[in-house]
């Protein structure tokens, strides 16, 4: 399997040369040159554990790493997840929720990221190079990058997150972690801002190449295929038979996690309906309904990892929906980049027949919090309360799963205000009260962070 750049200026490369890249050299996003069809195999897959799983599907796509070796890093990438099936299901009565906040920072970022640490510290060794890593989190990316890869040999890693921006006990994930090759940056600014001076420095080759730049966010296509597992995982488990379609709703911000279900379904794996869940920020739900993708004002919410206004990986589902026609897809991308818009013909038909998109207010988004605690004495986290409104704004039927993507502990102001009584807490979260504290604070300007980066990398 080769992977090739959206925008088609690239060399097609092979995966561990995708996953030291992340961003494409031509600013595209790199894709897999095709996708495998999972039908014939989903029988198979039925009643396997999710790590089995993991490598039937992560194999398709990797194909230079040897597969024994490849079902070492996956085994040692879950070890740590308190979950024995690792992303188990809760049934609620009329929906199910994925859990998905079963890792060592209670986010469902670390499904991805601790996999993406070992494959990091894996092709490093084999070539005796290092990597710098630079990211931006609106929240929980950050700490999960940081668990992936703190302590290991030839990697450091800087991740930028807005100010004030992140709730208390994320950015608390974040600064309290002591290994030397961690550094936190908390930018005076939002995390659009700590997105574009990403995207602008990974663009800058020259820099790139000299400081070994290697990105964590879901640029980074190795993040997006990790996440491919766990719809197959639960699509078969609630699709026993082999007749039922099953639903999914995502709460969304950079478009990474449900772009991975739209790649699952593209493969064959039986889904029928993505519900597109956003809060107030809505970029992306306007566009699923309207075909105009227009940058806003970032609104500041209690769903806080998804106040984003533009979102990364919509490049990558554009190409799909262009047919993979790069020429237009550099067209629609220069269009915004230019004038904050740009818009699709839709010729009165859907922009997708399988994603049906919503925004969810705060008021909704709380509400939701205290129906779910007193209907099924089951707390939400607000992310996930985003999901679960915009599923049943649908009306969609059962087999229907709504992602749960943090463990409510992470939001405890918002959780219990809503639930009357303070029940959103967490061992791991506790112990970092009385931590020592080590970040950055820096102005959201390119120049003042490669300063930095030329400062502290390791070369």
């Amino acid at each position: 399997m080769r992977y090739i750049s959206t925008r088609g200026n690239t060399e097609p490369m092979a995966f561990q040369d995708a996953v030291l890249t992340g961003l494409a050299p031509d600013g595209g996003l790199l894709i897999p040159e095709r996708l495998p069809d999972l039908g014939p195999e989903l029988k198979q897959l039925r009643g396997k554990s999710f790590q089995e799983t993991a490598l039937a599907v992560l194999s398709h796509f990797i194909d230079d790493i040897p597969r024994d070796d490849l079902a070492e890093l996956i085994e040692r990438s879950y070890a740590s997840f308190d979950a024995p099936d690792i992303t188990p299901l809760e049934h609620l009565g009329e929906f199910s929720v994925l859990e998905l906040f079963h890792g060592p920072t209670l986010a469902f970022k670390d499904i991805a990221l601790q996999l993406l640490g070992n494959l990091f510290e894996y092709i490093l060794k084999d070539r005796g190079q290092v990597l710098n890593i630079l990211g931006a989190t609106s929240g929980d990316t950050g700490s999960a990058a940081i668990a992936g890869v703190r302590g290991k040999d030839n990697i450091a890693i800087f991740v930028m997150y807005p100010k004030g921006r992140t709730s208390p006990l994320q950015e608390m994930q974040m600064v309290t972690v002591p290994d030397e090759n961690v550094h936190c940056l908390a930018v005076e600014g939002s995390f659009d801002d700590c997105q574009a001076i990403m995207k602008q420095t990974f663009s800058d080759l020259d820099f790139k190449a000299e400081y070994h730049l290697g990105a964590v966010n879901s640029v980074n296509w190795a993040r997006v295929l990790a996440q491919i597992v766990y719809y197959v995982y639960a699509a078969l488990q609630l699709d026993q038979n082999g007749r039922k379609k099953v639903n999914f709703s995502v709460p969304t911000g950079n478009f990474g996690d449900i772009f991975a279900g739209y790649l699952a379904l593209k493969m064959g794996v039986p889904i029928d309906k993505l519900v597109l869940a956003t809060n107030q920020n809505d970029i992306l739900s306007v566009f699923f309904n309207t075909g105009v993708y227009q940058r806003g004002n970032v609104h500041y919410t209690v769903s806080p990892s998804m106040d984003i206004q533009v979102a990364s990986n919509f490049e990558r589902f554009l190409y799909y929906r262009l047919d993979g026609n790069s020429e237009k897809l550099r067209a629609f991308m220069q269009e915004f980049a230019e004038h904050g818009a740009a818009r699709i013909d839709q010729d009165g038909k859907p922009i997708d027949d399988n994603i049906i998109a919503t925004s969810i207010d705060e008021a909704t988004t709380v509400q939701t919090i205290t129906d779910v605690y007193e209907q099924h004495q089951y707390l939400l986290d607000p992310h996930t309360a985003v999901g679960v409104a915009a599923a049943k704004h649908f009306g969609l039927t059962t087999p229907l799963v709504c992602l749960a993507t943090a463990h409510p502990a992470k939001f405890p102001e918002t959780v219990d205000k809503a639930v009357g009584a303070p029940l959103a807490h967490h061992h791991r979260l506790d112990a970092l009260r009385d931590l020592p504290k080590r970040s950055t604070e820096i102005a959201a300007d390119i120049g003042e962070i490669q300063a930095f980066l030329r400062a502290q990398a390791i070369q």
